[in-house]
């Protein structure tokens, strides 16, 4: 949950207020790369950790728990997929992976073991501060005092929590809410656009099939067999929907 600060600014005589949106840890091994970063991130109120190589990413990750990790997947001591898969073995943290523009293979793979968001390099830092708020968003959005019910599923929208048979099923930010969406309508089709347009507030084409990469993982999480799955339907051609359950 990220956490909020009240931050005073003086310039030129006149005093402004700003919220601190929170911590964002940036975990790259160019400094020049996060001072960049951080330079825009910080321009929108957030504070920002840094880290450059894997290991101490994951130390300081851990120490001081910020709201959302930058993670690069080329990094010394350990890489950024290791970084990752240990930080999901124990948090739902959301992360944002930095790959290779063109490499499809590195999102793929990032976007399977947890990674909640990627972003090509070279990239714009608007994008990067973009990105992020749309994750925490979307971290943090709460439906107050609601449940869904499917059949042995139970999904607490005001706890972003899940639970199968009474135990918790551990789900990233992006599954759950993607679980949220189709929980929330039964029997509807939804495209890989209309549910990533939901996601991001924005559809980007070239994105559109990590969709079924964060499908694939949340199918492993809830379903008795993944591979044939009762509550997470494939409409072929079209998208995904949720079976009609109560």
């Amino acid at each position: 949950m990220p956490a909020f600060f009240l931050s005073i600014s003086i310039r030129a005589g006149c005093k402004c207020i700003y919220m601190m949106n929170g911590r964002i840890l940036a975990v790259v091994d160019e400094k020049k790369i996060v001072e960049i970063v951080k330079a825009y991130l910080e321009r929108d109120g957030f504070k920002v950790l840094e880290a450059y190589d894997g290991k101490s990413a994951l130390e300081l990750a851990r120490k001081e728990h910020p709201d959302l990790v930058i993670l690069d997947l080329m990094l010394p001591e350990m890489s950024g997929w290791d970084v990752c898969r240990a930080l999901r073995a124990d948090s739902d943290i959301p992360i944002i992976m930095l790959t290779a523009r063109d490499d499809s293979t590195d999102k793929i793979v990032g976007l399977e073991i947890g990674a909640d968001d990627y972003i090509g390099k070279p990239f714009d830092p608007k994008e990067v501060v973009s990105r992020v708020k749309a994750v925490l968003r979307r971290s943090s959005s709460k439906n107050k005092s609601k449940s869904i019910r499917l059949e042995d599923i139970l999904i607490d929208l005001d706890k972003r929590r899940v639970e199968r048979f009474g135990v918790e099923i551990k789900l990233t930010a992006v599954e759950f809410d993607l679980l949220k969406i189709l929980a929330e309508n039964p029997g509807r089709v939804f495209s890989r656009m209309q549910l990533l347009d939901k996601l991001q507030g924005e559809a980007y084409e070239a994105y559109e099939r990590t969709i079924d990469s964060h499908i694939k993982n949340l199918r492993k999480k809830i379903e008795a067999d993944s591979d044939h799955p009762h509550y997470i339907l494939t409409v072929y051609g079209v998208g995904y929907k949720m079976g009609e359950h109560s």
